[in-house]
């Protein structure tokens, strides 16, 4: 069976082959050959960086009304949406997701973030201050003093996508980057670039030459040659806190801003009043939700202790008959890890939970009836206790540390004690608790019984989960510098 290829970069309005050729992406439920990826040379990324900039300084882009903008990202959404269903089967073979998840969320909204944005760009860009008046000084008359706020794209950005969720998070950043008249250079994760690729290839053919440039490649160097270059204003970044610290130490040196949306450890604080069965079904997530490769999920458990071993019992049981299999097979709720390396990353977490004395409580290995492919089996430790690697450390798989707790002073002091602080949950019966808790919480968001994500609203992280924030209006503010005009009058 043929395999699909793609050999080449955009650079300015044209895709030309990548210098040094091609690269084997791995379809993580075979382990297989899921298609070939191109691999660019550095100067190729500094030509598109290049080209980025001429586009920004030069072309009509950043010139053009928000509502100009708009319409061409509006055309790029339906556009996108007209192509989704030929790029499910690409999505589930490159990134290991259930076929349901990526028709939903991983092809499917990608052009709700486009058109999202696209409504937002024809929001004004200038805003009006009230007139100020300034008493006369040493005989000189009093004067009064007007002004507007302009918001102006920030210039060149470089958009660096992870590999959960390489597509929908690649939109997230363009498509608010874009609205408000920047001009970028997309780069996606090696082990999942080839959904990004045909992305990148649907919005640049609808905007002008130069506007969207994409460049790839599994060497280092790629992105180190991305976020230093001279012609590169900002860097969007959505990965690892190790990556990111290097990120940020490198833009430094020129003054670039960074958008850093990084790890996660998330505190999901269950108290004792909780609706029990609800809370299970969520603190499962972990599990079920693209096999626990997700930055919020709620990987600390803490639960009250007078619960704690009903809690965990139940959930261990019902983690045990979760299915575990390709993700294109019916009934299937935990998929494959997205590669080889990152399978014994988990490994290495699970001998290190037990040598420091967690007790697995169901999960722990690879499933024997999986032959191929990466898989891991849902796995819940309980004895864990917040100084453990396990519960210090963001895994990136479907385990979960469980660590009980006496009162709320207790547990707010255990979910607080993190590098981490991207998400939260709250769980119990009394809502003025649960709020007092939520506002407690030194972390980004914080979800309470259950309640859904808003896409409106900011999202990004405290401490070691970076910094900035992007969704809704406020990704406009994210890509945006500000500029104060003031006059006499």
């Amino acid at each position: 069976m043929s395999v699909p290829v793609f050999d080449k970069v955009l650079i300015g309005g044209q895709w030309v082959p990548a210098a040094c050729g091609t690269y084997d992406v791995t379809n993580p439920a075979t382990g297989g050959v899921a298609g070939k990826a191109p691999s660019c040379s550095v100067e190729q990324v500094l030509e598109a960086t290049r080209a980025a900039r001429n586009a920004f300084e030069n072309g009509p882009w950043p010139r053009m009304s928000g509502a100009e903008r708009g319409a061409l990202l509006q055309k790029a959404a339906d556009e996108f949406r007209r192509r989704a269903d030929d790029l499910l089967d690409l999505t589930v073979a490159e990134t290991g997701a259930l076929r349901p998840i990526a028709k939903q969320l991983q092809v499917g909204e990608v052009a709700a973030r486009l058109e999202k944005y696209a409504g937002l760009a024809r929001n004004p860009d200038v805003e009006g201050l009230p007139p100020i008046s300034r008493p006369g000084v040493a005989g000189a008359t009093a004067s009064l003093a007007a002004g507007i706020v302009v918001r102006e794209p920030v210039g060149v950005v470089a958009c660096i996508s992870p590999y959960n969720f390489p597509m929908t998070n690649c939109a997230g950043k363009i498509a608010p980057a874009l609205a408000v008249g920047n001009t970028v250079v997309i780069k996606p994760p090696p082990q999942d670039p080839l959904g990004m690729t045909e992305l990148a290839r649907i919005v640049a053919s609808v905007l002008p030459p130069g506007v969207v440039n994409f460049v790839c490649g599994s060497a280092p160097d790629i992105g180190e040659a991305l976020t230093t270059s001279a012609d590169v204003d900002m860097v969007s970044f959505t990965g690892s806190t190790v990556v990111g610290s290097i990120i940020e130490q490198a833009a430094a040196k020129t003054m670039k801003r960074t958008l850093q949306e990084l790890g996660g450890k998330s505190a999901n604080i269950v108290f004792d009043d909780c609706d029990m069965p609800t809370a299970i079904r969520s603190s499962m997530s972990v599990f079920g939700f693209h096999s626990g490769q997700i930055c919020i999920a709620p990987t600390r458990l803490f639960i009250q202790e007078s619960i704690y071993e009903e809690f965990t019992l139940k959930m261990a049981t019902a983690a045990s008959v979760m299915k575990v299999g390709d993700p294109n097979e019916e009934g299937v709720v935990v998929g494959p890890i997205i590669s080889q390396a990152q399978l014994e990353r988990i490994e290495s977490y699970i001998r290190k939970g037990i040598e420091e004395g967690a007790t697995v409580a169901c999960g722990g290995k690879r499933p024997e009836h999986m032959k191929q492919g990466f898989y891991f089996e849902p796995t819940l430790f309980t004895n864990a206790t917040n100084d453990m690697t396990i519960a210090r450390e963001e895994i990136f798989g479907p385990v979960i540390a469980a660590i009980p707790f006496k009162d709320e002073a207790e547990a707010v002091r255990m979910a607080n004690d993190s590098d981490f602080g991207l998400y939260g949950y709250v769980w119990s019966g009394d809502p003025v608790r649960a709020m007092r808790v939520a506002r407690a919480l030194r972390t980004g968001t914080v979800q309470i019984n259950g309640s859904p994500p808003n896409p409106d609203a900011p999202f990004g992280g405290y401490k070691m989960s970076g910094h900035g924030r992007d969704g809704g209006r406020f990704g406009l503010d994210a890509y945006s510098e500000l500029k104060y005009v003031g006059w006499a009058s």
